[in-house]
């Protein structure tokens, strides 16, 4: 494993940072929008709330992480581009969407998106100690808990209008449905309070993480299937027989790391992290080593997805720490060849490739975009050199 640590540091700061750095727009704020598949950038896409905070993120990790200022200095133009053109002065929370020139183009307010800024400005406190990001990140928190969390039926709702009325889900729905409750959204609060909590320990928070892994075990967690529901209505009555392959094997180290952050050892919960991981592992992950992306019903989706392979490998060495068993490091090995033969882009300026199909060919999807970011698979890179330091 100690050559697969040194492959995947130069991998992180050799590769994924600089083609993200690479994107900065010096003239309008944050980074460039789009870069197709060919590799050309549009200066004029739209620059999408989720991404701008995943590069908040990702830069501000980087530093933490190497202390190297250039990261500083990155983490920084990305917050400034979040407060100054992505944050509703008038109303609270961030936008889904700015223009190239950092305008509001879609005013929306979608919960899933407000977590993201809540996780990479609780990550830039972290890393920088800014404390104008923590107080912007418990702004955030605050409209999160009273806007968009429902106490009657224990569930946080997902998509408002700008002025925070809610609205029907359309952005995180798919698959037919159009979901009330989204497990997507639920687990990406879970990971922005942890971070969260790491910089403002405050008992709101606490509660807050304690609530959430609640109801990912008594509400979205089907301990027959080993697997997390996605899509629910109101009554969390499950919309679809779905397996979400990449979002279970990310779940269950993210929860890891909640029980982690708040001094939790309830063996429930360390039992569904370890039941999903071998879930996974025994019944999703393909000869060829990688990570198929979704079962619903009976069809397969056997698309090897970028951000599905980097969450698995880091739910695989959470679960080796979990229970040593080198079955899961020898996954993980299996599935980092994979993602340096197919799924790393080796063209000159080129990033991961969105997905593979199962013959080995690379879709046409974009290398960069509103969800395609710096922030999956520079955290599997993060995530694997420092469990590996403390091995």
């Amino acid at each position: 494993m100690e050559i697969m640590q040194q492959e995947v540091s130069k991998e992180w700061q050799e590769h994924i940072l600089p083609f993200w750095a690479g994107l900065q727009d010096l003239e309008h704020g944050g980074y460039y929008g789009e870069v197709n598949v060919h590799l050309e950038r549009d200066p004029l896409a739209p620059k999408g709330g989720i991404a701008a905070a995943r590069q908040l993120w990702s830069f501000a990790a980087a530093y933490r992480v190497t202390r190297d200022p250039q990261w500083a200095g990155h983490a920084r133009h990305a917050y400034l581009f979040l407060r100054d053109r992505l944050y509703d002065q008038e109303y609270g929370g961030i936008y889904w969407m700015a223009d190239y020139s950092g305008r509001p183009q879609d005013t929306r307010k979608h919960i899933y998106a407000q977590s993201f800024a809540v996780y990479s400005l609780s990550e830039y406190c972290r890393a920088t100690g800014d404390q104008e990001a923590l107080s912007l990140a418990q702004n955030i928190f605050a409209l999160v808990e009273g806007k968009g969390y429902d106490p009657q039926i224990q569930a946080y709702k997902e998509e408002f209008d700008r002025e925070w009325n809610e609205q029907p889900n359309e952005m995180l729905s798919e698959n037919g449905v159009v979901a009330e409750i989204t497990m997507n959204t639920t687990i990406h609060i879970l990971e922005a309070y942890t971070t969260l909590y790491r910089v403002w320990p405050d008992p709101l928070v606490h509660s807050a993480l304690e609530n959430l892994l609640s109801m990912l075990y008594q509400r979205v967690y089907d301990p027959v299937r080993k697997r997390l529901n996605v899509f629910f209505d109101r009554s969390w009555n499950s919309l679809l027989d779905l397996t979400s392959f990449g979002h279970d094997i990310e779940a269950s180290w993210l929860i890891d790391d909640a029980l982690q952050a708040i001094g939790s050892a309830n063996p429930d919960y360390v039992r569904m992290v370890i039941d999903i991981a071998y879930q996974i592992a025994d019944t999703a992950v393909q000869p060829d080593g990688s990570l198929i992306n979704e079962r619903h019903g009976d069809h397969i989706d056997d698309t090897r997805i970028w951000w599905v392979q980097a969450e698995a490998m880091v739910g695989f060495y959470n679960a080796y720490q979990r229970t040593g068993d080198e079955r899961f490091l020898e996954r993980i090995q299996q599935m980092w060849a994979y993602t340096k033969a197919h799924i790393i882009d080796s063209r000159n300026g080129g990033e991961w490739y969105w997905s593979v199909q199962g013959s080995g060919q690379p879709d046409s999807r974009e290398i960069a975009g509103p969800w395609k970011c710096p922030y999956h698979n520079s955290r599997f890179c993060i995530e694997l050199i420092e469990r590996m330091n403390q091995a």
